[in-house]
């Protein structure tokens, strides 16, 4: 019998890698993209060896118009439909906004809204005919607190990524597809090298930080639990609960003193 598939985006480091992992060792071949066909290429066939499950490989910029149909083809060549769909593709754009081109923006947003959100539309079908889907969106604790200075829109993208996932994780009740926001914290990745702010996380404490493997499992559970919000780790579910009950000039005061130590503005 043919196994589930699961679509990674932004599979080739981090928590999209993790992720890989994650759904391959619960028996689910894995088809895997990113811009870096070199590290794709490394990553399938190590999942391939370790998990005895298929991997495909297919590049994509999601900044791109039309990137989501090509990709989308891509898993249609091999005769496939994508059983559970992890969006986890994201940068942050590091500087104040006004100091920013539109165009950097612009692709941002494609790819951290609208990118996900064409591929969850696309997918959705198949998986409500089916009665069965999993559909994860990695968004963040930034999506659940204040926003801060610098790196303007970021939080506010992972807000929207939450928002949505809570509504079509209602609107899905009942059919055998579970959708999920996956909420993690500071996360030993690439990710604050490639934005420039990786001297400013050394300064933070070992507490705050999870490893991508368990930001993973954490989301793969959730999923399967069908939990609408899932946030990684207890300090950061701390975090995410004491902002909810401060006052919100209160909270964003707060957000104001911190951002230097995690944001480059």
């Amino acid at each position: 019998m043919t196994r589930r598939l699961c679509l990674v985006t932004g599979a080739s480091a981090g928590i999209g890698k993790a992720f890989a992992h994650v759904y391959a060792s619960h028996g689910y071949d894995v088809f895997l993209t990113a811009r870096r066909a070199d590290r794709l290429e490394l990553l399938a066939s190590e999942i391939r060896l370790r998990h005895g499950v298929e991997a495909f490989v297919a590049t994509a910029d999601l900044a791109e118009a039309g990137a989501v149909d090509k990709l989308l083809a891509a898993v249609a060549a091999e005769g496939r439909d994508i059983d559970a769909l992890v969006n986890n593709a994201g940068y942050g754009l590091a500087g104040a906004y006004a100091q920013t081109s539109w165009s950097d923006q612009q692709a941002f947003l494609q790819v951290m809204t609208v990118a996900p959100a064409e591929l969850a539309h696309k997918v959705l079908p198949g998986m409500l005919e089916r009665r069965f889907g999993r559909i994860v969106n990695v968004a963040s604790l930034a999506g659940l607190v204040p926003g801060s200075a610098g790196h303007t829109l970021y939080g506010a993208v992972k807000a929207l990524l939450v928002r949505f996932s809570q509504s079509l994780h209602l609107e899905t009740q009942g059919t055998g597809v579970h959708v999920t926001a996956l909420c993690p914290g500071f996360t030993y990745s690439e990710f604050h090298d490639v934005n420039g702010t990786r001297d400013a996380m050394n300064g933070l404490p070992a507490w705050l930080w999870l490893g991508a493997d368990e930001v993973a499992a954490i989301g793969y559970e959730a999923a399967e639990a069908n939990r609408a919000v899932s946030v990684s780790g207890s300090p950061n579910k701390a975090i995410a609960a004491l902002a909810k009950i401060l006052p919100d000039d209160w909270a964003l005061a707060v957000m104001a003193r911190q951002s230097r130590r995690f944001r480059r503005i």
